[in-house]
């Protein structure tokens, strides 16, 4: 199995987690999203989305992380990502769409590159849009866990809503993303980069991250 990816991808961090949860050897491929390595065409001749991660898995090619997420689930299914009954698992997905699917593209690399390029924003002014709509999702999702009375994690164990969640978290405090109301948020990312899948996970772990020591 091989992961392409690049180290601050938040989708090629979540499936980074879900691999090491479920104990899954993988090689890691870096793709520099900085140079446009994703869009070039060796990379897009297998994923037309010109985009990662792009997950390499028996002589087939996987993308999109979400659906990567579900296959894996299917595929391996010990250790399961949305475990428990039919309610667990809908919670589960709740909160991970709202992440994936409200946060996703609103602050992704090209949207960003983009206010930058065609509206000539400043740092600052992409990092004012970047806080909004973190915001708009982060603060009913701080709220949902008040109303489910988490623990350290959503359930008994780490699963497709953390796969979700610690990435945005570590894009949110890179824009200086306040968390000091959202108490539920910080204990859950606390106790998961507690355990080792996450420590191998963060892109501070990661062979192209520059800033590796």
């Amino acid at each position: 199995m091989r992961l392409h990816g690049y180290y601050r991808s938040s989708t090629s961090y979540r499936l980074r987690i879900a691999l090491e949860l479920k104990g899954l050897a993988y090689e890691y491929v870096p793709v520099n999203l900085l140079e446009s390595e994703q869009k070039g065409a060796a990379f897009t001749s297998r994923n037309p989305f010109g985009s990662v991660p792009l997950l390499e898995a028996g002589g087939k090619d996987y993308v999109q992380s979400m659906a990567q997420l579900e296959w894996l689930d299917e595929a391996y299914p010990e250790r399961p990502l949305l475990g428990g009954d039919i309610e667990d698992r809908y919670v589960a997905r709740e909160l991970a769409y709202a992440i994936a699917t409200e946060l996703h593209a609103p602050l992704n690399l090209p949207v960003l590159k983009y206010l930058a390029s065609e509206y000539g924003k400043s740092q600052d002014e992409i990092g004012v849009w970047y806080r909004h709509w973190l915001a708009r999702t982060l603060d009913p999702l701080e709220a949902r866990l008040a109303q489910l009375g988490s623990g350290d994690f959503l359930f008994e164990r780490p699963g497709l809503f953390e796969v979700c969640l610690l990435p945005q978290v570590y894009n949110a405090q890179r824009f200086g993303f306040d968390f000091t109301d959202k108490p539920h948020i910080t204990r859950i990312e606390q106790a998961c980069l507690a355990l080792l899948p996450f420590q191998r996970a963060h892109p501070d772990n990661q062979p192209d991250n520059p800033e590796r020591t």
